[in-house]
Order: structure tokens, then sequence, then C-alpha cells
């Protein structure tokens, strides 16, 4: 376990002070300063969140749904709230289960170049190749429309999917290549695609994700090639045509069991009213998950433990959902929503860590109006973290998405992602690259938002419904801000 981190006493000051409480509060008005000093004070100099993520990471590693790893997750998980005192049950959910295989990539040598081979990922959920792999004509084009305007010049090919990814707000303009780019390869003929990894940093090391078929649609093999080989790519096709062998083992299972962890503590006076926080427990098959999404479990596995310890409990409950099957199917945010489609109108809250260990950057809200007024008093003692404001944008997450419909509201503590994606869906997602301070500090945000959520008296206004709510699929995750 890491030292304890120390508390400045500018800190210690900050925790002890009453937050600026409405003029009409009465001294049932909400948490008090000295139950913030508990929280934020624990989460800051235990280092127990650090260690737990440890103990996923190094003791566990990868975890894609249906594999030992994931089963062996879950039961770490349920051992550790027993040990934490903290009630918990486990929920059965039916997940996909893809299976990687060897895989190879190589640039067939010509007159103009030697032979290079490439850094390969399959992307999760491609078919394989035949054994002898394929071998074809490299095209490459920046967007899925310049696919369809190239026509019968694609048909045959390896359709290359090159574009600029330089910081993390850009995961979003270019994950489409990634998770549909197949498909409309497909549609205009070509027999494989590579992919550009998503990535903000490379040691040419390339990053998976997850990718579908359209039905009727053939399916044809996927693979991200690393940073560095893209470029590759891009010089040599600049110079004349080029052919790329490709071999890809990769299989689609049966259906394996797996289970949603839930766990929570209970509510002193209103425990039908729910507070859900929410991290995935799956990971891909390559590095061990460290930032996405170790670091969200273990934050909210310990904001569970902290408030545990709190006497009274707050006034309402605080459950907690490790679920499965975020990466490559969502499985486990839609089981736990139909589960509990009974009780979603007295889910007053729900909140996802998924955007690493960074550390905290401030609160935001998707809620109806005066939600940002109900919590903006209480976020003084988070002030000191640097995380004590509330930021533009929504709240939201792949894993409580399938909640919209229920007009639950979301909240979210936000954290620095800026180089999240350095490591993101790759082997370098370790343990090494979380800095256990940042994740302290995210930790000690979490926990005191979610207390709040817990123990005010009023709760977060509904946000409307949507007008046409989007059906939750296998898409990648919201871009980091």
């Amino acid at each position: 376990m890491p030292s304890a981190l120390p508390l400045s006493a500018a800190l210690l000051s900050l925790l002890t002070a009453p937050p600026k409480a409405p003029a009409a509060a009465t001294k049932d008005a909400g948490p008090s300063p000295q139950v913030a000093a508990q929280l934020i004070g624990a989460a800051l100099s235990e280092g127990h969140a650090y260690a737990r993520l440890a103990e996923l990471t190094d003791g566990i590693g990868p975890r894609l749904s249906g594999s030992e790893g994931e089963q062996a997750a879950v039961q770490w998980a349920k051992r550790s709230f027993e040990a934490d005192g903290v009630k918990v049950w486990l929920e059965p959910v039916k997940v996909p289960r893809w299976v990687r295989g060897e895989e190879s990539a190589r640039v067939l040598a010509s007159e103009r170049f030697r032979g290079h081979p490439l850094a390969i990922l399959a992307l999760g959920g491609s078919v394989g190749t035949p054994a002898e792999g394929i071998t074809a004509e490299v095209i490459e084009v920046r967007s899925l429309e310049e696919v369809a305007a190239l026509g019968d010049k694609v048909k045959g090919k390896i359709v290359f999917f090159n574009h600029a990814m330089a910081e993390a707000a850009d995961y979003g303009k270019y994950a489409g290549l990634r998770t549909r780019g197949a498909s409309v390869a497909a549609k205009a003929g070509a027999v494989a695609t590579l992919v550009r990894s998503l990535a903000t940093a490379s040691l040419r090391s390339p990053h998976t994700g997850a990718m579908r078929y359209e039905e009727g649609v053939p399916r044809i093999p996927s693979a991200a090639v690393s940073v560095e080989d893209a470029e590759l790519l891009h010089r040599l096709v600049g110079g004349g045509p080029v052919k790329v062998e490709l071999k890809l083992g990769c299989q689609t299972l049966p259906d394996a069991d797996s289970f949603n962890v839930v766990a929570e503590v209970k509510g002193r006076e209103k425990p039908r009213e729910v507070v859900l926080l929410g991290a995935h427990l799956d990971s891909w098959d390559v590095g061990t998950g460290a930032h996405d999404d170790g670091a969200g479990v273990t934050m909210v596995m310990e904001a569970a433990r902290l408030i545990a310890k709190v006497k009274p409990a707050p006034r309402r409950t605080v459950r907690v959902v490790l679920f499965a099957n975020e990466e490559n199917g969502l499985k486990g945010g839609r089981a736990y929503a139909e589960a509990h489609a009974a009780e979603l109108g007295t889910h007053v809250a729900a909140l996802e860590m998924d955007s690493g260990g960074g550390k905290p950057l401030g609160v935001t809200f998707r809620a109806g109006p005066g939600g940002e007024e109900l919590m903006r008093p209480w976020l003084r003692p988070l002030e000191a973290l640097g995380a004590g404001v509330i930021l533009p944008g929504e709240a939201g997450g792949a894993d409580i998405s399938p909640l919209i419909p229920a007009r639950v509201p979301f909240v979210g503590v936000r954290v620095d992602s800026s180089r999240y994606f350095d490591v993101h869906h790759s082997h370098a997602d370790t343990l090494d690259k979380v800095d256990p301070k940042d994740l302290a500090q995210s930790t000690a945000a979490l926990t005191w938002v979610s207390y709040v959520l817990a123990e005010v008296p009023g709760v977060l206004p509904r946000p409307e419904a949507p007008p046409e709510v989007p059906k939750a699929a296998t898409t990648p995750k919201p871009s980091a801000p």
C-alpha cells in the first residue's frame, strides 16, 4: 500500500468549514462539515483505492467478458465488499464471449521497399480471416463517406481508415471509423479493414476497441494498426500500390454467464430512494484495464466503504453497481435497467466513473431546472482539490444510459482525462500509469458528492424525457473532456 498522503493545514481548514448552505437551512439541512472531514480525509490519506487497484490489475489482470479473468474479478469484488462490511449480491447477465487468438499483419515487399511487419490488434467482435490470411492491395480513406464515393475502386481491397486524432476531444470525431467502418467498407466490396488506432500517444502500441456489423452486410475482418504503422502505410500508399497480408484468429463463442456486482449502504430514512454509483468491471484483453475502468471500479468501491463507516447512515441508500460487459456489448447496463425497472422512479441520481484515474476537475449534471442550485452550496469542501466547481456539459455514461427513459438525474465527477487515450484499450493500460495522488483526490471528490446526494433533504429535479431516446448500442463511451 502506498504511503499515506499528508493533509495540509489549508485543506483541513476547508474540510472543517461549514458549507454555505441556503439562508432557510435548518440544523437538518444536510451533510455536516465533520462528515466532510471524515470522508475526504480518509480518501486522501489511507491509500486504499490504489492498493485495491493493484489487487485488481496486478492480481487478476485483463477481464474481457466471458473470460476466466472476468469471473475472477466478480468473485474478488464480492469478497472485497464483504470484507468492507457492505451488503453485496450478484445479478446474472448473459455476456458475449469473443476470443482474440493469434494475429499478424505485414506489408509485402515490392520493387520500391522491403517487407514490413505491422503492429496490430483485432477489433473486438471482428471475424477472423481464413487460416492462410487475406492478401490484398490497400486503399486509404479518411472518412466513411469517402468509401462510398470511391465506388468500385474499393472492391477487393483492404480499406485503411486513416485519421488525425491528436487530443482526447477528437475521440468522438473518429470513433465511427472503428465501430462502423467494416460494414461500410464491406458494402463497397472490401475484403478487410485496418483502422488507425484511436490514440493521443503511441510507442508503436495498437489500441483495440469494439466494432459492430450491420445486419445483412458481409462480415469482413477488421483490425487496429499502430499510429506509427498507420503513418508508414500512408507514406507507402502515396508512392504506389501496397499489398498487405492480414491474419486474424479471432472468433465469437456462445454467450457466457456473468454477473453485475451490486452492493449498497442502506439509507436511514428513505431507503427506497437510491443514489447509484457505477463503473464497469470488465476490461479489454490487452493491458490490465487500470484506467479503463479499474480506476472507476476502485473509486466507487471506496466510496461505499467510506460511506458505510458514517454513523448514522445517510438519509438515502447509496448503491454501487460494477457492470458487466461495458466494453463490447453493454449487457450489464441493460440488464440492470431491466431488472430494476420497477424502482427506477425512486433512483434519485446516478453517477458513472469511466474516464480514468486522473485528478478531479469539477462536477457536471443532467437534471431538471434547479439541480445545480441544490448542489452548489455543498461543493465547498472540494475547493482545496480544485474540484469545487460546476462545469459546463452534461453528465452521462454508457452503463447508465439505459436509465435515460426513466428520467433518472445524472451527476458526474469529471476527472482530467487529457492523457487517457495515451493508453486506452492498449497493452499499456497498466497500474503504473495511474497516479496514486490523483486517484485519491478523485475518490475523495466522488465520495463526498455521493454522500451529499444521499443526505441533503431535497433531491435533484428529474430531467425532461428526451424527444427520442437513442437505442443503447455497442458504441464507444463518450469522448473525454
